[in-house]
């Protein structure tokens, strides 16, 4: 029996990853293809006239259990893959790409929805119903329904194409990290190094069966390295190592990928009537033109630079005061500004992350949920999980009613890309009265317990699970009646607001003093370190700031050319990114090659979204600051924010929200940037 096609009884209807197999996946997305086939099939051939709900509502639902599986299937495969997964990806990925221009190019289905669209004046719609018909109408629209014979099946074949240039991209990204390893067999070699990283690197040594340490490229281990070790030149092997990650030349290269996908969304944006890419995606953003992205970044560079040039002069005196000869090179700063700042704030991520083992931080961050929303988390051991390392949560409401799965996931391991993510496997909806909860996910890459020590967190760390704890938050509380329009199904520069807005009860005295307990003594954190955590809110902001942009500049690039590219990648690197780089160049490195955020996730034409959510995360904190940060009023501002997903539009929930437009002064004060 296949469990992705007859779903066995489970707690809360949770997948039973306990009796997936990877053979399953295909089989069953076949299955569930036919049978939205079917659906759709109906849909065109009712002898009714088109209506909102024989058309629309039968459209929105006809997927569903084909997006359960295949939303499982690539979640495993970004969290727990394998060979046999990927290979399913490369067969299955084509396959569900086709099976979405057959819909949207669907002739006698769009005939259906335009009609609708046309005498929609005519029907009784809810705001949420003349939502979903406005996207889906201009959905098709942008997917090429108004395409005819021979640029529909160029349509069609551009899609498989960036379907797969995505999929081999991502894993060549893996690979290039999975096949790295450091064999360190002496313990001088690692001066500097915090135990705890020591002690990992020791447990992969035992693991692979070597005697000494082992060090891989994951993420944790990566800035550990940069941060604290004492060795110029072992930083040095790892800045090139992580810098030149599928740059090299071998079969994991992905300059011709990039080539190839952006020349390919180039394609496919002009043949749907736009000049480029860009154009096509921030339609349906709140930036809705390049004009305005590359306005936004160049107003922020224009405040950000000048502070980024004093952070690295600051940096760099520091660096020679204390014996620092030549130029500082990029794999010198994170050292030398981590020594600056302990001495400056006298504070370092050793002297903090005993007081951040991770089991008090996921607490601290359910009872913060609690304080604002109402909310309450309960382990259960008994649902299935895809891994020994993932937990599960049932989450609760205000009133006791169940409102959503958790699952955990947060340590290295192969088969797991870098990074940290949410993710959901259920979305949330309402089909024929019934509320469907949602089943979401966090997964991040922190230091894994050993046998002497649990997983401490960096405050780095602290504020990534914060932020994908705001990501979950959204999906959680979802609420809504169309699986396409609820959580975290929103314009991609508004859906970083929830993830980016609880990162600022990191920094607050209150929140801290709920969960940042030394892991041995049960000791609360010291206020003076409290105050100088605030404090570093600022510290290298001015750096941090343009090396975003960095990556916004070379986003917009790629994205917003109108003719192909031809120049290597490197040149085109070096071209679109000159006017923010600070070091030295450094030969054969490259970020293009493993920038998953633009070439495999979803961020294309989009990284400047980081930014921009910073502009409206830190406008509507000053509102909490403004009230107390665990004011019920303003949470429950929020909350309609976070529940209401993608049934309004951004502007429209922010604006009621906020009582009027977001301002950058908050960021730019927040920062220590502002004028």
């Amino acid at each position: 029996m296949n469990p992705l096609i007859n779903f066995p009884a489970t707690p809360f209807q949770s997948l039973d990853f306990s009796a997936i197999k990877p053979e399953h996946f295909m089989p069953a997305a076949l299955h569930w293809m036919d049978v939205s086939r079917n659906r759709i099939e109906a849909i065109c051939s009712n002898s009714e006239l088109p209506s909102f709900k024989n058309t629309l509502v039968e459209l929105e639902f006809s997927t569903k259990e084909l997006n359960l599986v295949s939303g499982c299937f690539f979640n495993l495969n970004s969290a727990e893959t394998n060979e046999d997964i990927q290979q399913i990806a490369r067969e299955l990925s084509p396959k569900l790409s086709l099976f979405h221009n057959e819909t949207v190019l669907n002739q006698k289905l769009f005939n259906r929805i335009r009609e609708v669209w046309r005498k929609r004046q005519d029907f009784e719609l809810s705001q949420e119903d003349n939502r979903l018909l406005k996207e889906t109408y201009e959905g098709f629209v942008r997917n090429g329904a108004l395409l005819r014979g021979e640029q529909r099946e160029q349509l069609k074949a551009y899609g498989e194409k960036l379907s797969k240039l995505s999929l081999s991209f991502g894993e060549n990204v893996l690979k290039e990290t999975q096949n790295f390893e450091y064999h360190a067999t002496k313990i001088a070699e690692l001066d500097g190094l915090p135990e705890v990283t020591i002690e990992a690197a020791k447990s992969l040594a035992k693991e692979r069966k070597k005697k000494g340490y082992v060090f891989g490229l994951d993420m944790p281990t990566y800035m550990s390295i940069m941060k604290y070790s004492i060795s110029s030149s072992l930083r040095e092997h790892f800045y090139r190592a992580y810098s030149k990650r599928a740059a090299r030349d071998n079969d994991f290269n992905n300059e011709e990928n990039i080539k190839e996908l952006v020349n390919t969304r180039l394609r496919k944006a002009q043949l749907l009537g736009f000049n480029s890419h860009a154009e096509l995606t921030l339609q349906k953003r709140m930036a809705k033109t390049p004009d305005t992205v590359v306005s936004f970044l160049n107003d922020l560079k224009a405040r950000a630079k000048p502070a980024a040039l004093k952070d690295l002069k600051e940096v760099q005196n520091f660096a020679a005061e204390h014996g620092h000869q030549g130029d500082l090179m990029a794999w010198d700063f994170s050292y030398w500004s981590e020594k600056l700042k302990k001495a400056k704030l006298e504070l370092d991520d050793t002297l903090l992350k005993p007081y951040f083992k991770l089991e008090n931080v996921l607490h601290g961050v359910f009872e913060i949920s609690r304080k604002l929303y109402g909310l309450s988390f309960k382990k259960n051991r008994d649902i299935a999980v895809y891994h020994s390392d993932v937990d599960v949560f049932e989450v609760y409401d205000s009133n006791g009613d169940f409102l959503s799965l958790l699952y955990t996931d947060f340590f290295p391991r192969e088969g797991k890309r870098a990074g940290a993510w949410m993710t959901s496997y259920r979305g949330m909806y309402k089909q024929q009265a019934k509320e469907v909860r949602p089943h979401i996910s966090i997964v991040c890459n922190f230091t894994k317990p050993t046998d002497n020590k649990p997983s401490l967190l960096s405050f780095n760390e602290v504020t990534t699970l914060f932020h994908e704890f705001g990501h979950a938050l959204h999906g959680m509380m979802a609420r809504g009646t169309y699986p396409s329009l609820t959580g975290t199904n929103v314009y991609w520069d508004f859906v970083e607001l929830p993830s980016q807005i609880l990162e600022n009860w990191c920094y607050e005295p209150q929140a801290l003093a709920l969960f940042a307990k030394h892991y041995e003594t049960g000791e609360v954190l010291p206020k003076t370190y409290i105050d100088r955590i605030v404090e570093s809110q600022q510290f290298m902001e001015g750096y941090m700031t343009l090396r975003q942009l960095n990556f916004g500049y070379l986003d917009m690039a790629y994205h917003h050319l109108n003719s192909s590219l031809e120049i290597s990648i490197s040149e085109f690197e070096r071209s679109a990114t000159f006017d923010t780089q600070l070091f030295i160049p450094v030969e054969g490195s490259i970020s293009s090659t493993a920038f998953s955020h633009i070439f495999q996730g979803g961020y294309s034409a989009g990284y400047y979204s980081y930014k921009w959510a910073e502009v409206l995360d830190a406008d509507a904190f000053n509102l909490f600051k403004e009230n107390g940060i665990f004011n019920k009023d303003v949470a429950s501002r929020f909350a309609d924010i976070l529940s209401s997903g993608g049934t309004k539009p951004p502007d429209e929930l922010y604006k009621k929200f906020r009582g009027r437009n977001p301002k950058v002064d908050a960021m730019l004060q927040r920062a220590g940037i502002a004028s």
